[in-house]
């Protein structure tokens, strides 16, 4: 039986101070929210999901001054990157305070803190009146949700409360830096490498995770596999490789001549990494409902927005 779906504020802020879940719109992608200082609720959360408490949760917040409740630290570099990239989707690692429970942050001293830049989670937030941690609302590892349908679709009855904000303007997950000691890359996403250097300086950039086993993540979104449909997705595959069958392809602005597929999805004629970005996901959700053999992805350009794309791609792709 599928969660109700509405745009009833009020009721998902009530669910949210009872201890619920609500499926939550974000710029990014919907998140599946809820008290971020409640632990029995973000045990619900992992529940939801089928998510390994190895993984740790993004926290929400709507305005730097709730900072306190779960930072002990706001360092300037990391006003800096605020007053820059907030709200929006960057989320930044900061000591938490004791007030974070420990299953948020999977053990681990920082927590991963961002405002986001959508009107329905700044108010739900305020009305709720506690920080939200919010996930992908999705099942672990699978194809992140852009639609309130979506959340439906994978969720149905585990969340309590569908908020429809309609479509993700952004449609890829925040990028994740860790200030110290320097600046580092955990997951790229909504803020370009490339904007974040003319705040930050240079950033390392962090490797996946190829032998998790039970270690905590220092943040969401570095597991090898993650994002992944269904049907089997291959990444830039020569066209020797391509068996027979019912064969799908998700390219970036055209596609590739001399071969023929069952279905196409084609992200931005135009060559736009952001109309690709926010297309991504659900055109892989549509791709992965066909019943194909298989699903062929291009790579975009490893610049801007297609670093995050490429990365989702590959995470997709792991076997």
């Amino acid at each position: 039986m599928a969660c109700e779906i509405g745009t009833d504020i009020q009721r998902a802020a009530t669910i949210i101070r009872q201890g619920g879940l609500v499926g939550m719109p974000t710029e990014t992608v919907y998140g599946l929210a809820a008290n971020a200082l409640d632990s029995q609720a973000v045990a619900r959360i992992f529940a939801a999901k089928q998510r390994p408490a190895f993984d740790p949760l993004i926290v929400h917040v709507p305005d730097i001054s709730w900072m306190p409740r779960i930072a002990t630290e706001f360092p300037d570099l990391a006003r800096r990157l605020a007053d820059r990239f907030w709200p929006g989707p960057l989320t930044i690692l900061l000591p938490k305070t004791a007030a974070v429970p420990d299953l948020v942050t999977s053990g681990l001293p920082d927590v991963g803190v961002r405002i986001p830049r959508h009107p329905l989670p700044l108010e739900l937030l305020r009305l709720a009146d506690c920080p939200l941690a919010a996930p992908s609302a999705n099942l672990f590892g699978r194809i992140s949700p852009t639609t309130a349908q979506h959340v439906a679709d994978q969720l149905a009855d585990r969340v309590d409360y569908i908020l429809d904000g309609g479509p993700c303007g952004v449609g890829v997950e925040s990028t994740v830096l860790r200030l110290s000691p320097r600046p580092c890359l955990l997951r790229p996403g909504g803020v370009s490498l490339e904007d974040l250097t003319l705040i930050a300086g240079p950033i390392e950039i962090a490797a996946s995770t190829d032998h998790p086993g039970e270690v905590a993540q220092s943040a969401p979104g570095m597991l090898p596999q993650h994002y992944a449909p269904r049907t089997p997705l291959t990444l830039d595959p020569p066209a020797s490789q391509v068996r027979r069958g019912r064969w799908g392809i998700l390219c970036f602005q055209r596609l590739p001549t001399g071969q023929e597929f069952s279905a196409q999805e084609i992200l931005s004629p135009r060559g736009d990494l952001t109309e690709a970005a926010a297309n991504f996901f659900a055109a892989l959700r549509r791709l992965d409902a066909m019943g194909l053999d298989g699903i062929i992805a291009e790579s975009f350009p490893e610049t801007g927005l297609g670093r995050a794309l490429n990365d989702r791609l590959r995470r997709a792709a792991t076997k």
